[in-house]
């Protein structure tokens, strides 16, 4: 095959055309069923316990940093409208992306996009002020990609509207889809975080607080690499040739893989269980044990643990996940011998079980305690 008819031949150019914009499609297909599983994640944990005030509830979810914070009601409240701020802006955000609305119903989508901008306004000013108000922030590294994250979309929001202000809708349709990725940003981190577990067999450059090698790639690259691929795609698509379209269908495709795989991750690890336990009629031992530990310490905790196994089994959630969650959140905190005692309860509860085998094991590392470490980790594979 000729180079010539490679670069511009009719046949390879409709085919290259062709294949990026199935490509585009299936980004779009999977980034919606995503998108729609986290409104649900969103809408379903947040929404109830925001709107009756009952903020402790967000302890069932052990990956917030301060979403729940005792007394702090103006802070309780910025991050219940930033949840569901993110809520408005993957769902209003899809729907923007469908041509059919744009081409029969400009009114929703002008509508629904002024929506859409001023959501995301918000979305990055309620972002500045947990970080640097609230102090809900890893590292001062994630502050500033947070930071960034939210100058950028106040840029690209106010770009997109004086676009669209002066019937520049081409102008206007880039710095929008700029705007919508730079918007899901906490989408893209949690699907991308989870994809990389997955494919890694592992948290490879995860640190135990969120913190490492990975994350601080991945706190700057979860919105800076997707809008990198846009700018290669638009680029691909306006160049008439074959070779950079298919080109860029086929990383679209591998891209959107890896986003699936992500997706999946996340919402059966993560999303899911944690509307699950938001909705079981059954009390937390978790939150139970966690306000035990803060006011009498962990022994209380392990004998009120016995006890209500032993006289309510039925009233309290005993479940694995629940002392599994409250061991990390205490890993998290450094309170690395009051994880040890958490995760060998969970021991005592489920011998047969790996995975509590594998958290005692990492809590007796970060606690210093390599015989024991190593001890479980055998366990867990065994």
């Amino acid at each position: 095959m000729s180079a010539t008819v490679w670069s511009g031949g009719p046949e390879w150019n409709s085919l290259g055309g062709t294949a990026l914009k199935a490509a585009a499609w299936f980004w779009f297909a999977v980034a919606v069923i995503g998108q729609w599983v986290f409104v649900y994640y969103l809408v379903a944990f947040y929404g109830p316990s925001t709107f009756t005030g009952n903020f402790q509830a967000w302890t069932r979810n052990t990956f917030l940093l301060k979403g729940y914070v005792a007394g702090d009601t103006a802070g309780n409240l910025t991050f219940a409208a930033h949840a569901l701020l993110a809520a408005v802006i993957a769902f209003g955000g899809t729907i923007q992306l469908i041509p059919q609305i744009r081409a029969r119903a400009i009114a929703v989508h002008r509508w629904n996009g002024r929506l859409f901008l001023v959501t995301a306004l918000g979305l990055s000013v309620s972002g500045l002020y947990m970080e640097w108000v609230r102090g809900a922030r890893i590292s001062m590294f994630s502050a500033l990609a947070i930071s960034l994250n939210a100058v950028l979309i106040i840029v690209f929001a106010a770009l997109a509207w004086r676009a669209a202000r002066g019937r520049d809708i081409a102008t206007h349709r880039r710095w929008a889809l700029r705007t919508y990725l730079v918007a899901n940003a906490q989408w893209f981190t949690r699907v991308g975080v989870f994809a990389w577990i997955i494919v890694n067999q592992g948290p490879v450059g995860i640190g135990d607080n969120f913190d490492g090698p990975f994350m601080r790639f991945w706190s700057f690259a979860c919105y800076l690499l997707p809008l990198a691929v846009l700018e290669l795609y638009l680029h691909a698509k306006e160049n008439p040739a074959a070779r950079p379209r298919l080109a860029m269908a086929s990383a679209l495709v591998v891209l959107t893989v890896a986003m699936g795989i992500g997706i999946g991750g996340v919402a059966m690890a993560s999303w899911l269980p944690i509307v699950k336990a938001a909705y079981d009629p059954r009390i937390s031992i978790a939150q139970t044990l966690s306000a035990t530990i803060a006011s009498g310490g962990i022994d209380q905790a392990a004998r009120q643990y016995r006890e209500l196994k032993a006289a309510a089994p039925a009233t309290y959630n005993f479940d694995e996940t629940e002392l599994n969650n409250l061991g990390y959140q205490l890993i998290r905190k450094t309170r690395f011998k009051e994880a040890v005692r958490i995760l060998q309860l969970n021991v005592e509860a489920y011998p047969q079980s790996s995975n509590v085998y594998d958290s005692l094991g990492e809590a007796y590392m970060d606690d210093g305690d390599k015989p024991q470490a190593i001890a479980n980790y055998r366990k867990s594979c065994s």
